[in-house]
C-alpha cells in the first residue's frame, strides 16, 4: 500500500510517496524521477533496501494521482515546495538521489535545505545528468509526438509499447513534454557550494552524459566527491538496480546481511 512517510501530512503528504513507511528509520532516501517519470519508478528499490532506510519517492504534478494538477513551468515551482516537503521529514538524516532531470531537482532542493540549516542532507547522488554549471544545455524537446516517442525509445527507461495505446499516449506525453520544457529552461544560479558528500553516477554508454560532464559535479560541493561509472546507457539503473543500490549503501557506510537487515560498517 502506498502512503507517505510515517503518515506525513502537509506538503510532505502532497509531494512524497512512501510505499513502505518505517516506524523508526535510521535515514530517509528521497528519490527524484526523470522527465516524465513518477514516484512508482523507484518502488522496486524496496527489494534491495534494508529496513533501516525509508524510501520516499517524489511525485511531480501532472501524473498518476496528481494527473489533474497543472505542470510547473520553472524549476523554482518544483524545488521550492519540494524543499519544504522534504524539510518536514528531516527528523532523521536525509539522502537525496535524482536521476536525469531529477538530479537537477534534487540538487536545487539540497541547496534550499542548506540555506535553511546546514546538515539535513547527508549525501546527494546525481545520476545521468551534467553538472548544473556545465556549458552543455538540455536539448529542445521534439516538436511532434512521434519524434518525442522515438527519442524516449532511444534513451530507454520507458516501454515504447505503452505509446501504441492512444489513451495511454495522451495521458503520458503532456507530462513528459512539460518536464522537457522545464529542464530546457533551467539555468544554474550562482551560489555557495554544498557541504554534503556528493556522488555522480553515469552510464558508460550514456549518449547524453559523457564522463567529463559528470565530473563537473565535483565543483558543486566542498564535501567529499566520487564519480561512479556503471555499465549501460542513460537508464543503466533499470537493469542494474541491485548493483546500484548496493553501491549506494556502501557509499553511505552501510552493509546488508539478510535482505531487510542493515548495520553500520565497523
Amino acid at each position: 500500500m502506498t502512503g507517505t512517510a510515517s503518515g506525513a501530512t502537509g506538503l510532505a503528504g502532497e509531494w512524497l510517496r512512501g510505499p513502505r513507511p518505517r516506524r523508526r528509520p535510521r535515514l530517509r532516501l528521497v528519490c527524484f524521477p526523470h522527465a516524465g517519470g513518477s514516484a512508482r519508478f523507484f518502488y522496486p528499490w524496496l527489494r534491495e533496501l534494508p529496513t533501516g532506510i525509508e524510501l520516499l519517492a517524489v511525485q511531480y504534478p501532472g501524473r498518476d494521482d496528481r494527473l489533474d494538477e497543472p505542470l510547473p513551468d520553472r524549476m523554482d515551482q518544483l524545488a521550492d515546495p519540494l524543499a519544504e516537503a522534504v524539510s518536514e521529514v528531516a527528523d532523521v538524516p536525509l539522502v537525496l538521489f535524482g536521476h536525469s532531470m531529477g538530479a537537477s531537482v534534487a540538487f536545487e532542493v539540497a541547496r534550499r535545505l542548506a540555506d535553511r540549516s546546514p546538515g539535513p542532507v547527508r549525501h546527494l547522488f546525481v545520476s545521468a545528468r551534467p553538472a548544473p554549471f556545465s556549458a552543455a544545455q538540455a536539448p529542445a524537446p521534439p516538436r511532434d509526438d512521434d519524434t518525442l516517442v522515438r527519442e524516449l525509445a532511444r534513451l530507454g527507461g520507458t516501454d515504447s509499447a505503452l505509446f501504441d495505446d492512444p489513451e495511454i499516449r495522451a495521458a503520458l506525453l503532456p507530462a513528459i513534454r512539460g518536464d522537457y520544457r522545464l529542464i530546457e529552461a533551467y539555468r544554474y544560479r550562482a551560489g555557495p557550494p554544498l557541504s554534503c558528500a556528493t556522488t555522480a553516477v553515469v552510464g558508460s554508454q550514456d549518449p547524453e552524459v559523457p564522463r567529463r560532464l559528470a565530473e563537473g559535479w565535483q565543483a558543486a560541493t566542498t564535501g567529499t566527491f566520487a564519480l561512479r561509472v556503471m555499465q549501460g546507457g542513460h537508464f543503466y539503473l533499470t537493469e542494474r538496480r541491485a548493483e546500484l543500490v548496493a553501491y549506494l549503501l556502501t557509499a553511505l557506510g552501510m552493509r546488508t546481511g539478510h535482505r531487510g537487515d542493515a548495520a553500520s560498517t565497523p
